[in-house]
């Protein structure tokens, strides 16, 4: 098993803690931000979607590429390999992994939330993400290589810590979201559509900024009080009909660059 990897700043103020590619902590001065898998809401801090954003049932599981069917469960395989250390230092972590065409891979969804025991995609791909922490601001950097024309949807999925007051809030742009309105949205998650940054005010502790590159959307999700998902998305999932082909997609270029920048505020 991999050492946990921990990054500081300069100044000493704020901490990042990364295991096994999963942002598990960032702290300002102990003051924790991210959501801690041992506590209620999700059994993760952090993950990704990839190729598709969003469920497959309704369409039984099946993506269509040209290379032929691909079988995928919601939010893709991606999350279903293990990430290796690439190389690190006090500053930065990189993690990759490297899929090979239509290799089988365990389903975890199976059988408790799922039909399908195996998923595979029709092409090699490799995925890298990269940890570089700026004083306040840890940005996390993806990088896909993959054959040119590869269909792909992309999504970062942080968790970040709630007090379980519920009096927290999000603006974006001009608009603001409170935490009712993401239960209100269940499981579809509450989109924000056309936008790259999004504020998390947090009346206890200093405000966190959210900025991305190369997404376009944020998704909102949370069953708990005490625990909230702002998800840099690509796209916005096809919930009607769970069809996901070519003409809702990016076509890869064969090195694509996406980037989510996460910082702390002073109020």
């Amino acid at each position: 098993m991999e050492e946990k990897i921990l990054l500081l700043s300069d100044d000493g103020l704020y901490k990042v803690v990364i295991d096994n590619g999963e942002l598990i902590s960032f702290q300002k001065n102990t003051v924790e931000y991210i959501h801690q898998k041992e506590n209620k809401g999700w059994n993760s801090s952090d993950t990704e979607m990839f190729p598709v954003i969003g469920p497959t049932v309704k369409n039984n599981y099946v993506v269509t590429t040209k290379k032929g069917n691909a079988i995928l469960d919601q939010h893709g395989l991606l999350r279903e390999f293990e990430y290796y250390l690439k190389k690190s230092t006090n500053k930065t972590a990189v993690f990759r992994k490297d899929y090979q065409k239509n290799t089988p891979l365990l389903n975890r969804k199976y059988t408790n939330k799922s039909k399908e025991p195996l998923v595979f995609w029709p092409y090699d791909f490799s995925f890298e993400k990269r940890f570089t922490l700026h004083n306040n601001t840890l940005q996390i950097d993806f990088e896909i290589q993959s054959e040119k024309n590869m269909p792909f949807m992309l999504g970062y999925h942080p968790a970040f810590e709630l007090s379980g007051k519920e009096n927290e809030f999000l603006v974006s742009k001009n608009n603001q979201y409170h935490l009712k309105s993401v239960f209100d949205a269940g499981a579809s998650a509450l989109p924000i559509l056309n936008t790259n940054e999004i504020v998390l005010n947090l009346p206890n502790k200093e405000s966190l900024k959210v900025t991305t590159k190369g997404f376009s959307h944020f998704m909102l999700w949370t069953e708990v009080s005490t625990m909230l998902c702002i998800e840099p998305i690509t796209h916005y999932p096809e919930l009607e009909t769970q069809k996901y082909s070519e003409e809702n997609m990016f076509l890869s270029t064969g090195k694509d660059f996406f980037s989510v920048s996460i910082s702390i505020e002073e109020v």
